[in-house]
């Protein structure tokens, strides 16, 4: 059955079941879905944090080789890696779909679903949002809303000459996990009814199979994200959506300061780093600018290791690596590698 054979209340109904079945009730919504706008009671002593991203078929995501449930889980983990940046706590969320007459309905109760899961995962709330006819592409717009205390904020502009740099986690594996979906789709191999088989098929290895995890299920920092903030361990941050070379060249122009990576310390996800060596490819420059990690940088002055520390062992997982410092020059990105100094490659760039 289509969309729009079911026809939008129908289907309106379809979606907030399958939200309310695991995201737990919160005491902080005054009015959540069905009126004309939602109602929430934000804490005392709280700020609000707000961000919005939009999923575009085509731009952001192939249905080909992504599931329903990936696309929905994507579309929210892409704005709680901004509240992380941010050092806030995720609180709720609206969603608003944008959908082509002929989709399936049952893709769209499993883009809802991924939403649902990932929210229930971070007590996040779905409070709302819109259905609409899209006559082009499949589109998620999701709008999330998060808490910090005063003074508590991680923004992009604090960062300051001397400040070590610092990320959590690896980088390039989702970037590389993008490349191995699309040229096995290349590949035209016997097509399946289910996409799951893709993920086996492509990835011969436990290496690649991370790669393409990293890209379809993006793990969003929050508690790294708060941990840093509320042990004020950080003086700036931002998430890697566009690349490690594009956030570095973001944080360094709002703080004023240039930026000296160190190439050998870069944490490159190993099934990332085989890819593209096999192909010839320089895995540095891949990893650099290669998007959608949702890993997070720091810029910590080097006073604050303490403070790293007791954040670190609050959060069991991701490690932190020191790849980098911040300079006074503030028209520096130097990429030192091998004795030799570059200049830091760029990031993705919409337009």
């Amino acid at each position: 059955m289509t969309v729009s054979e079911l026809g939008e209340r129908r289907l309106l109904a379809r979606i907030r079941a399958r939200l309310n079945r695991t995201t737990r009730p919160s005491p902080a919504v005054v009015l959540g879905i069905g009126d004309d706008a939602a109602i929430v009671a934000p804490q005392r002593n709280a700020q609000t944090v707000l961000t919005t991203d939009a999923h575009i078929e085509g731009v952001h995501f192939e249905r080909r080789f992504s599931a329903p449930a990936d696309i929905g889980c994507r579309a929210l983990a892409v704005n709680l890696s901004d509240l992380a940046a941010m050092g806030a706590t995720p609180r709720w969320a609206l969603l608003s779909l944008a959908l082509p007459d002929a989709l399936a309905v049952d893709e769209v109760e499993g883009i809802a679903d991924g939403v649902a899961i990932l929210a229930a995962t971070h007590g996040v709330t779905v409070i709302g949002g819109n259905l609409t006819r899209s006559p082009g592409p499949l589109m998620i717009d999701i709008t999330a809303v998060g808490e910090v205390r005063p003074r508590r904020a991680l923004t992009r502009s604090g960062g300051r000459p001397g400040d070590e740099l610092w990320i959590s986690g690896t980088i390039g594996g989702a970037a590389a996990g993008l490349e191995m979906l699309r040229k096995f789709d290349r590949l035209e191999l016997p097509a399946t009814d289910d996409r799951q088989p893709i993920d086996d098929r492509v990835a011969a290895t436990a290496d690649r199979r991370e790669c393409i995890a990293r890209y379809l299920r993006p793990d969003p920092r929050v508690r790294l994200g708060l941990a840093i903030g509320q042990n004020k361990a950080a003086r700036a941050a931002m998430d890697l959506s566009d690349g490690l070379a594009d956030a570095v060249d973001q944080l360094a122009t709002a703080s004023g300061c240039g930026a000296e990576i160190d190439a050998a310390t870069l944490p490159i996800t190993p099934g990332a780093r085989a890819w593209w060596e096999a192909a010839g490819v320089d895995a540095i420059t891949a990893a650099l600018s290669g998007g959608d990690d949702y890993e997070l940088l720091f810029a910590v002055p080097r006073t604050w290791g303490g403070r790293v520390r007791h954040a670190r062992s609050r959060v069991a997982d991701p490690p932190l690596t020191r790849i980098g410092v911040m300079t006074k020059d503030p028209g520096a990105r130097v990429l030192l590698r091998n004795g030799a100094r570059e200049r830091l490659p760029g990031g993705f760039e919409h337009f």
